[in-house]
């Protein structure tokens, strides 16, 4: 086959195309380093109300507070370890000091790195509600509202989107809307692919999850997490500065894989372009 001008032009730009629709496509996630293992992370308490059933699957750590403002038990554990500072955790627990103040270092980092993402889009001046909507992957601003920023269902749709990411910013709190059984006021839905791994709230200042909500997600809260009566969370509640509150709730921390690096997945993405695109366009007639 004689190779043309025009051909090896439109291979180039073929591939051009491929690999900038490769590079929009390929959203980073947010990298939890050692806080990736904590279901749950705080900063000054970890409280749950007296006789709770709570149930935790994950890791859980306290830090730079004692051992003894842990208000979780090993029991209430499925898997995982709760991580203490000193020998005043509770019955069980791990000291791991070292392994502690880097998991809040490496938090700090995350929130940092969401904080500074590039917004797909703001909500802040339309009333910062998310309920209701069908969102792709990307970053999304929103700020305060009264009445909860997440009334009914938020359904988050990967779209075909290899690697999907969802960020969140909230510019101050985040607060949901309290339900009753089996009638949550607030639901996170993951639909085509998506998951928990991959969704992440980077708030401002607090989160309050209300009463039997059905939330999503890896809480990044500058102060405090408060998950109160019968919520459920699928991902991580992880506090920087304050405390993680918690009542009859069940955390479910997934068993999530890290993705790969943008520079791979660029050149994965662009190797299997040029091979195409080579077949195609220097192969024997």
């Amino acid at each position: 086959m004689r190779i043309t001008c025009s051909s090896r032009v439109g291979f180039i730009v073929a591939v051009a195309i491929l690999l900038q629709h490769s590079a929009m496509a390929a959203t980073l996630t947010v990298n939890l380093g050692k806080a990736s293992s904590f279901a749950i992370l705080g900063a000054s308490q970890i409280t749950d109300v007296p006789g709770s059933s709570t149930i935790v699957s994950g890791d859980v750590g306290l830090s730079p507070a004692t051992g003894a403002a842990i208000g979780l038990t090993s029991g209430q554990l499925l898997n995982g370890t709760i991580y203490a500072v000193d020998a005043a955790g509770p019955l069980g627990s791990f000291i791991d000091p070292g392994l502690l103040t880097a998991a809040q270092n490496d938090l700090t980092a995350a929130y940092i790195d969401a904080f500074n993402r590039p917004v797909t889009i703001d909500y802040t001046a339309t009333g910062s509600q998310l309920g209701g909507l069908t969102l792709f992957p990307g970053v999304y601003r929103f700020g305060h509202n009264a009445g909860g920023n997440l009334n009914g269902t938020l359904t988050l749709d990967a779209n075909g989107v290899v690697n999907p990411v969802w960020i969140f910013q909230a510019t101050s709190d985040l607060i949901t809307p309290a339900g009753a059984p089996g009638a949550p006021g607030s639901r996170v839905a993951l639909i085509n692919g998506a998951s928990s791994c991959d969704v992440f709230w980077q708030v401002g200042s607090s989160a309050t999850i209300g009463t039997y909500s059905d939330f999503v997600g890896n809480i990044m809260a500058d102060q405090s997490i408060v998950l109160q009566a019968y919520a459920t969370l699928d991902g991580s509640a992880l506090a920087r500065i304050a405390a993680v509150t918690l009542d009859h709730n069940t955390i479910t921390k997934g068993d999530c894989v890290p993705e790969p690096s943008s520079a791979l997945l660029l050149l994965s993405y662009g190797l299997a372009a040029l091979l195409a695109f080579r077949r195609r366009f220097f192969s024997p007639a």
